[in-house]
Order: structure tokens, then sequence, then C-alpha cells
């Protein structure tokens, strides 16, 4: 029989309506997030008992790896270290730890030797004044690393890709021509994944690298390799690039500083694969991981070049007059991980700290775009036109077919990982460019961008998980790939982040958080970072046998 419903009564029911139907989508929500909490927990304790514990990396021995780059820069310029002798420390450090983290794929060492020994040739002779030294040549001896997609002449540039691995680079990138004019010496590359798009550090060119406090767990990628050498103390400063977290997970996972800088500060010359748009290329920065906060404002200075004005990086700041908010979760994520308890308590230890120190309230909020952040970067990160990722497994000289490769790869004749074909065949789903989806997740992410700048103007800071949970265990990421959503999010965001470490959880594995500011507020991030540090202790070196 039908009933004859009033208008008012109509508007009633139609609000009763909706709002059965937002109570049933949000237990639905809720019981998918419990059943993937198990399962994910399952393959967690599954390969647990696959892998066990590991080895942790050899103890330092060499007192002189445990200072930063701009101590070590001090005391080669006013003659206490020499350049040649600290060279030869981490030298010396390399060829002990390497062999067991597989860190460093390729190395220059007879060649930055020479330039250590022009560098003490320099400073011996007197003819430039210390002061200038330090003005213009302000890292001048100090060894570092970089990643195997930024490139170092003379040396492999492959990015992880078995069809690039003969391919030997003809030129610096800018970031290294930068460094090297201001003094640093390039001494080793590092690890990647393949064409830098996974969040481990594994190729068929280099093999697999170990996580330096478990050997059995995951260093993190794509600058995976680089977040590992500088937790061991392989050199005194490394570069990474980041375009979905690729600087800040590594550094997670490995208990180290590492600053993902505002969109086109520092140049992306070099890097490969290039960004496809000039969207994609504001996503990408190159930027700074290190032991130590204090080293981060100086290299990310010379990175930048003259663009380092406009972040007024000398400028001090006074952390009582930074507002600090913070948000211990994505707020409701299908299919990624929950933040551990032992990550969310971090949160609270800053708040405490902040208000037991400095008498600030950090205030905490809750974003629910947070919620979206997988389908925001993946959107975003949609083009045109340009080459499409089999096109680049395929070093721009045709494509691969991936169903084919997914066949040989079964029977491990495939030139390329597994997360590499899974990569093209994932490329093709979701969204299409220009669609009504990818519209409306442009739209998201425009107007996520203005709250959060909102929120933070030019005297605000977000902090955020970097990653839910310490560094899983090789191959665990293949079950939970979307856990990247954390770092990924920012990248689209336009905003510069520091990841900073904060000790180590129950299993004896780096933890830490990230720290967030409006685009060109990079300044403030790195204050936090120092803040940080200075209350909490920052990278966790290992056992110290002087």
């Amino acid at each position: 029989m039908w009933q004859i419903i009033k208008p008012k009564k109509r508007k009633a029911v139609a609000k009763m309506s909706k709002a059965n139907n937002n109570s049933v989508k949000y237990y639905t929500r809720q019981v998918i997030r419990v059943v993937y909490g198990i399962v994910e927990l399952m393959f967690h304790k599954l390969f647990g008992l696959i892998y066990g514990k590991g080895q942790c990396m050899p103890p330092i021995t060499d007192l002189i790896l445990l200072d930063s780059a701009t101590t070590l820069a001090f005391k080669i310029r006013t003659r206490k270290l020499k350049s040649t002798q600290v060279l030869q420390s981490f030298i010396n450090r390399i060829n002990q730890v390497n062999p067991i983290l597989n860190c460093v794929v390729a190395e220059r060492f007879d060649e930055a030797m020479k330039e250590a020994q022009k560098a003490d040739e320099l400073i011996e002779s007197g003819t430039i004044p210390e002061e200038a030294l330090t003005r213009e040549k302000p890292f001048l001896g100090v060894p570092f690393t970089t990643k195997d997609c930024i490139p170092i002449k003379g040396l492999i540039h492959s990015s992880g890709l078995l069809k690039r691995k003969h391919n030997i680079a003809s030129q610096d990138a800018e970031v290294v021509s930068r460094l090297r004019r201001a003094g640093a010496i390039p001494i080793a590359l590092t690890n990647v994944s393949e064409l830098c798009m996974w969040w481990e550090s594994a190729n068929n060119v280099h093999g697999r690298s170990m996580n330096p406090y478990d050997t059995n767990r995951i260093v993190g990628g794509s600058s995976g390799g680089e977040g590992c050498a500088q937790a061991a103390a392989v050199s005194a400063f490394g570069i990474g690039s980041d375009i979905g977290g690729s600087i800040r997970m590594p550094s997670f996972f490995n208990g180290i500083f590492g600053h993902k800088p505002s969109p086109n500060v520092v140049p992306n010359h070099g890097q490969y694969p290039e960004p496809v748009t000039e969207e994609q290329n504001s996503f990408l920065g190159l930027g700074p991981m290190c032991r130590h906060a204090e080293d981060l404002a100086p290299i990310l200075k010379i990175i930048s070049g003259k663009k380092s004005e406009g972040l007024r990086l000398d400028e001090n700041v006074d952390i009582k007059k930074i507002r600090w908010f913070y948000q211990d979760a994505d707020a409701g994520s299908f299919f990624v991980s929950p933040v551990s308890p032992e990550i969310r308590e971090l949160f609270e230890k800053i708040a405490r700290h902040l208000e037991k120190a400095h008498s600030i309230k950090a205030a905490k909020v809750c974003y629910q775009r947070f919620s979206k952040s997988g389908p925001l970067w993946f959107a975003n990160m949609k083009s045109p036109g340009g080459p499409s990722f089999q096109e680049q497994l395929a070093n721009l000289n045709g494509t691969i077919n991936p169903w084919w490769e997914l066949l040989k790869w079964v029977f491990g004749q495939s030139e390329h990982t597994f997360i590499g074909i899974m990569t093209c065949l994932a490329e093709k789903g979701g969204c299409k460019y220009g669609d009504e989806k990818y519209e409306y997740l442009v739209r998201e992410k425009n107007e996520f961008r203005r709250e959060l700048s909102d929120l933070l103007g030019d005297d605000g800071v977000l902090l955020y998980p970097t990653h839910p949970t310490s560094a899983p265990y090789h191959n665990e990421p293949l079950f939970k790939p979307f856990n990247f959503s954390y770092t990924a999010i920012i990248n689209v965001l336009c905003l510069p982040a520091t990841h900073c470490p904060m000790g180590l959880d129950s299993d004896g594995l780096p933890i830490g958080i990230q720290v967030i500011a409006k685009d060109g507020n990079d300044k403030l991030c790195l204050a936090a970072a120092r803040e940080i540090e200075k209350a909490f202790g920052g990278w966790v070196p290992p056992k110290i046998e002087a």
C-alpha cells in the first residue's frame, strides 16, 4: 500500500535515510579496517617466523664517524683533522659494513683521495683565510654520498634498472656540482629500488640493502641505500630524492634526519627517471639526509643555491614563537596499517616537552582528508602523456609487456623486479587523467592544501607520522603497499617536511615523526628538528668501541 508523505515528513525521512546510509558506511569501513588489520598482523607474524632476528651493524670504533658534517668541516679548516684522514675513516667504515648491509653500490675512493689531498694542500698553503673558506667552501674536504639515480660523473647511473647497468654518468647532477663547489667530496653511490618507484631498495643490478639495526628488515626506498649508509656512518652526509616519501621513509626506517624541501627550490637536474610533467617536477624534491639535525640547514643552503635566500635559512627561529599542531593518525585510510602505539606515544612526548620546556600548548587536530592520502597521490601523479612506466622499464627504448614479464618472473627469467612489473599493471588502474574522479581528487588536493596552509600560516608546524610502523621484514611491503601514503600526501600538497628520529621501539628499530610547514617555511621544519633532537637524542648509533 502506497503511503503519502507530506513535504516536512519527506525531509525527515530523507535525513533518517541519509543518516542510516552514513551509519552503514561507517560500520562497513570499521569492519574492513579490522579485518585488514587482522590479516596484516598474521602476515607480519608469518614473516617474523620466516626471517627471525637478523644481524646489527658493527660497532663504531673510529670516533671521527660520530661527528656531524659541520663539525668535520670546522676541524678540517682549522687543521685539527686532515681531509685525507677523515676520508680514510669513512672508506674503512664502508669496507667494514658494506659486505653486511649492501648499501654502497659504486665508489670513487682513489679520485676522492686525490681531491682530499688537494683540500689539505689548500688549507696548509694559507692562501685563502679561514673566514673566506668558511664562507666560500663551508664543506671543504668533507666526504658525502648520493643515490644511484642522482649522477656522479664517471660512476654508474642505473637507477636500479638492469638495462642501464652499463650506463656511466657523463656529468654531475647540479646538486653534486654545487656541493663540489662548496668543497665537499663525493665518494660513493648508494642503492635504490628499481626506477625509484618502491619503498624497499632492491633491484636486479645491485641486489637488496639490509637495515643496519636488523638485517632482516627493509631500509625503505627509494633512497634506502642512502638512509642505510647514513645510519651506518659510511659518509658525513648524503643526498636523496623524494616524490612520495623516498627521503623521509628511509630516514624513518634507519633512524636519521631527512628533509624534503619546498617545491622547485633544489634543482632536479640529473635525477632519473625524470618527472613527466611540470606538476610532477614540483612534487619531486632532492634534499639532505644526515645523522645530525645541525647539518640540514647548511646542506640545504648549498644545494638550493640562490633560491636559499627566499628560504631565509640563516635567520634564527624562536621555538616559542612557533605554533605547534599534531595529528597522530591518518583518520581512517583503507588498507593502511594503523599507527603503532609506540609511534602515537611520540606525539604526546613532544607535547609534554614543549609545555614543560617552553610553556607551549601543542594543539591536536584531525583532518579527515588525510584518509584519502593514497587516492590523492595516485590521481595527482597522473599525466596526459609522456612515457608510461612500462616504457621507462624498457629504458625509453620501446616498451615491455608486463604480462609476459610476469610469466618470465615466475620462472626467474625476467630482467625486472616483481614490484616493477606490478607497478606497470597498477598504472593502468584507478582514475584516468581528466576524468570525473580525477578532477574530483585534484579539487580535494587543492582544497586540502588551502586548509593546511591556512592552519600553518608563516609560524606553524604540523607533526604527523612518517610511517605507521617501524621497518617491516623484507618483502613484507608487498602485503601493505599503501603505507607510503603518510609521506606521499605531503608531496602532492607541495609542502616541505623533515623526518626526525626519536629513538628505538621495543624491537630495537628506529621510530620518529615528520614535521611539516607551509611552502617556503623550511626553516621552521629544520628548527623543530633541532629542538626534537635536543630533547630526545636523535640518531641512535650502534655500540661504540673507542
